[in-house]
């Protein structure tokens, strides 16, 4: 047996990500209400509901980007919910990395200088941190357009370097949000799988948020939200 909200492959390591009695409602309505979340390093986890069950919420409670009314956001030896915004910034420019639907790229900028872009903010030299993103953009099969601005490329090209952004700080989680949902199918999987084996490769985990079985199907555990709630495919109501 288990403990509730992780993995047979998972138990007895400490989470790298975990979340308790999350509440948090929109004037009177509860888009969280008593969520419970695990992850830990390696593991991609999909979040799956119907549309306003309180996914995108529960992302963004996770990566500190909005604060729960009640409950705690444990990462690592911190506690999100008693940092402040400052700190919170910090960390996801250190320690998160982000995969939106449309990748939102930064269009006057190439390819490369998309990619490099977080390790610049976080003060690599621009020498190095252009090296770095040549590797990324090597590793996610993009590197003949990385002089190429987002206008100039293909949707697919340009989610993969969308992933390479937010895997050039090597992050201990990454936070994708329907990541392959502006994507054809083959296009689609090939994003997934590259996300997926890089990021498990590096040891991050993955906040995979996603309304699609095949989508996640590339996850190792699946979790449901509903009306604010979450059901573990694994260990049952949390």
């Amino acid at each position: 047996m288990t403990p509730e909200g992780s993995s047979p492959s998972s138990a007895g390591r400490c989470p790298q990500l975990a979340a308790e009695g999350l509440y948090k409602a929109y004037g009177e309505t509860p888009a969280l209400d008593g969520a419970e979340f695990s992850i830990h390093p390696g593991e991609v986890v999909a979040v799956m509901g119907p549309s306003g069950s309180g996914k995108s919420t529960l992302l963004h409670c996770l990566a500190g980007i909005i604060s729960p009314d009640s409950g705690t956001v444990r990462y690592g030896p911190y506690e999100l919910t008693g940092l402040s915004d400052a700190q919170r910034s910090a960390l996801r420019r250190t320690d998160f990395g982000f995969v939106f639907q449309f990748g939102q790229l930064v269009p006057e900028l190439t390819a490369l200088e998309n990619v490099a872009l977080p390790l610049r903010l976080n003060g690599t030299k621009r020498k190095e941190a252009e090296r770095q993103a040549r590797e990324w953009l090597e590793r996610l099969e993009v590197e003949s357009v990385h002089d190429r601005r987002p206008g100039e490329i293909s949707g697919g090209q340009g989610q993969r370097i969308a992933v390479a952004r937010a895997l050039a700080t090597r992050p201990r989680v990454v936070f994708a949000d329907e990541p392959t949902g502006a994507l054809d199918s083959l296009n689609g999987e090939r994003v997934l799988t590259l996300l997926t084996d890089a990021a498990r490769e590096t040891h991050a985990a993955v906040v995979l948020v996603t309304h699609e079985a095949r989508v996640a199907a590339y996850s190792d555990r699946e979790i449901v939200v509903r009306d604010g709630r979450i059901k573990d495919m694994l260990a049952g109501l949390i």
